[in-house]
């Protein structure tokens, strides 16, 4: 049985199950490799960069397989704008206008544009698996009020809504690559903005430093 029907008797297998090789002459466990995504490559494996480079850029297929729902988390909190000073004896309200930029990142540190085969291949997965638009990146911008009182100092800050989706790359050569035809990259992770683009935006205060009440105009 040659590696293409080796391929859809696999792709067949439910993406949120487990990824069984079926035993024929072709996907022995002599034709089949595995590498860790978050792991140390033995000498004489190819990197997972050598692998993911491959996807859909000289194999046969390159498959991405999620392993169970979408993680949602906040992200830490940042400071997002500039800071605003009160260098007068009254109560004031400033307005602070602000932009903050969230990008995606992966388990294995390689660009993840769709451009790029194995980003485009998990941006289609993703997409048809969860019905949402995998984004590369999100922008947020806002107007926020801060209230400070005299000789303080106040500022913005953000903690981003983003997820996490993790699973295994498939990828299946006509001819072996390093001795093998069909190749698994496990563990992979991304990260990325959540479709709900809802964030955590707080207003801070403190007295101001001697430093910076020297510093008033």
């Amino acid at each position: 049985m040659r590696a293409g029907t080796i391929r859809t008797l696999v792709a067949s297998a439910s993406a949120f199950g487990a990824l069984v090789v079926p035993v024929t002459a072709n996907a022995t466990a002599e034709s089949a490799g595995v590498i860790n995504a978050r792991g140390v490559n033995a000498a004489e494996d190819p990197t997972v960069r050598e692998l993911l480079e491959k996807c859909d850029n000289g194999t046969d297929s390159c498959v991405f397989h999620p392993a169970g729902e979408p993680e949602y988390f906040t992200a830490d909190t940042k400071q997002v704008g500039d800071p605003v000073y009160n260098c007068t004896p009254d109560d004031q309200r400033h307005s602070v206008a602000w932009s903050d930029t969230t990008s995606q990142s992966n388990s294995v540190g390689l660009s993840m544009t769709t451009e790029a085969g194995f980003g485009k291949v998990f941006a289609v997965t993703y997409e048809q698996t969860f019905q949402h638009t995998w984004e590369e990146s999100h922008t947020e911008s806002q107007t926020t009020f801060v209230d400070t009182g005299s000789h303080q100092v106040g500022w913005v800050e953000r903690a981003a809504q983003m997820q996490k989706v993790r699973g295994t790359y498939e990828l299946h050569f006509e001819d072996k690559f390093h001795d093998h035809y069909i190749w698994y990259v496990n563990d992979f992770e991304a990260t990325g903005p959540a479709q709900d683009s809802s964030t955590a935006v707080s207003q801070h205060s403190r007295d101001m430093t001697q430093e910076e009440v020297d510093a008033c105009p």
